[in-house]
């Protein structure tokens, strides 16, 4: 049986959790809601967000550097509490990494669209179009060589990330100069207080989603009990220190005062390049948002697919478990997962739009997410409990509860309608799983 082509060193995986997370994308879309729970503190938010998210990364440290297997969660999780629970672990990643896939697609076409509106040209519906066409171009990519997909995937973040760090620099030198830097998005807003940090917190996790995808490259990774654990506290440190200071620019960028205006925003860097910088810097802005998109499309596909081809070889479908002899990669599964993030990209997006729908699918793939993330946390809880080792026992009990937070902020106070309809998809999905489970019992099974 072919093997995953083993070709790839700590940058490709650092660029396939950072095109996963898609930082550029998550700042053009996120702050506005933690601005929205925690006032001029939505800093103060990311900056406890980084340090929550850290923790339950340091719990897949604990096992990638033990473990290197494509699975992930499935095989830290399988390892601990038995192969079908891992098998469930890994169900849930699948469910975000498609979500994930297919939402980004969609915005694609939004943001491309957006700068192409800044110029007098209306592509209508277009959007779709250019959706549909990023996926295809992902699938490509994730088919043919992951080592060239990867650089792709982190030239393409950092280029857009750089955008947004130039638009930074003028809006600290301008607002500076004027009034001084204020250190207030640092501190509770006195009108909200600490709960306003803890809700934000919520959308600040919510930022960071997929910065485990490098645990997915593992079986074509060089050195992987060194690069995967570098690469996971390599992405999660760059993308936090970028969290806190896209947040703080489009706070102090809007003014302490006009917190109101930046949560009612729907482009909040387009606005702030209006009034720091030019039509053609907001182009950019645009442009570079839909960048990462692309690479967000290319990232989730890549670790569907290899997320898929672990379930397959654990007994879901050896067809899904097909190595390329060519080019070493899980071309069936990739195939797979283009086409079920196709699926949702052709039949719900051009109902609700594409950012409502990204919204949706990105809503139901985090609440997936966050179950598998405390599977992982407690198997590594549990884990160091045998070995006896009080630190690592401690990391894992607290990344357990950091993950409850948002879980428990997500479904209440229950959302307004159709919202509230997803922790029952996700659950449906998580039956489903369990039905392959019983009715084909070789799933689940330990790996070769």
């Amino acid at each position: 049986m072919a093997k995953l082509k083993r070709n790839l060193g700590a940058i490709e995986a650092i660029g396939l959790s950072l095109s996963v997370m898609a930082p550029t994308m998550g700042m053009a879309l996120n702050v506005t809601l933690a601005a929205g729970a925690a006032g001029t503190a939505a800093p103060l938010g990311f900056a406890v967000g980084t340090v929550v998210v850290a923790v339950v990364g340091l719990s897949f440290v604990f096992f990638s550097s033990r473990i290197t297997s494509a699975g992930s969660s499935y095989a830290y999780i399988g390892e601990t509490f038995g192969p079908r629970a891992g098998f469930i672990a890994g169900w849930c990643m699948l469910l975000l990494y498609i979500a994930g896939g297919s939402g980004s697609a969609a915005l694609f076409g939004s943001f491309l669209r957006a700068a192409l509106a800044d110029h007098g040209v209306d592509i209508g519906g277009w959007w779709l179009a250019l959706g549909v066409g990023a996926l295809g171009l992902a699938t490509l990519f994730g088919w043919r060589d992951m080592s060239v997909a990867s650089r792709l995937m982190l030239i393409l973040e950092l280029s857009s990330i750089t955008v947004i760090v130039y638009l930074g620099i003028r809006i600290l030198i301008a607002v500076g100069g004027a009034e001084g830097l204020s250190a207030a998005p640092f501190r509770p807003d006195p009108s909200i207080g600490w709960w306003g940090i803890g809700y934000a917190v919520v959308f600040a996790v919510l930022s960071f989603a997929g910065f485990e995808a490098a645990t997915t490259l593992a079986e074509e990774t060089r050195l992987p009990g060194r690069a995967i654990p570098l690469a996971l506290v390599g992405s999660v440190v760059l993308a936090g220190v970028f969290f806190v200071f896209a947040s703080y620019i489009q706070v102090v960028g809007f003014g302490l005062d006009n917190v109101k205006a930046l949560v009612a925003s729907e482009a909040p860097l387009n606005t702030l390049a209006l009034k720091f910088g030019t039509l053609r810097m907001a182009t950019a802005l645009d442009i570079a948002t839909s960048v990462s998109a692309l690479s967000c499309v290319i990232g989730t596909v890549s670790a569907g697919a290899r997320m898929l081809f672990v379930l397959g070889r654990a007994g879901l479908s050896a067809r899904a478990a097909t190595v390329s002899p060519v080019h070493g990669t899980p071309s069936v599964s990739v195939g797979i997962v283009g086409v079920l993030m196709l699926a949702g990209l052709l039949c719900w997006a051009p109902l609700i739009g594409p950012t409502d729908y990204y919204d949706s699918v990105g809503t139901i793939g985090v609440l997936a997410l966050i179950v598998a993330y405390m599977g992982v946390t407690a198997a590594a809880a549990l884990q160091a409990l045998r070995s006896g080792s009080r630190l690592w026992l401690a990391l894992g009990v607290l990344g357990t509860l950091a993950m409850a937070w948002p879980l428990y902020n997500a479904v209440f106070p229950v959302p307004a309608f159709p919202a509230n309809l997803w922790p029952y998809i996700v659950l449906g999905w998580i039956a489903l799983g369990a039905a392959l489970l019983v009715a084909r019992p070789g799933i689940g099974r330990s790996e070769p």
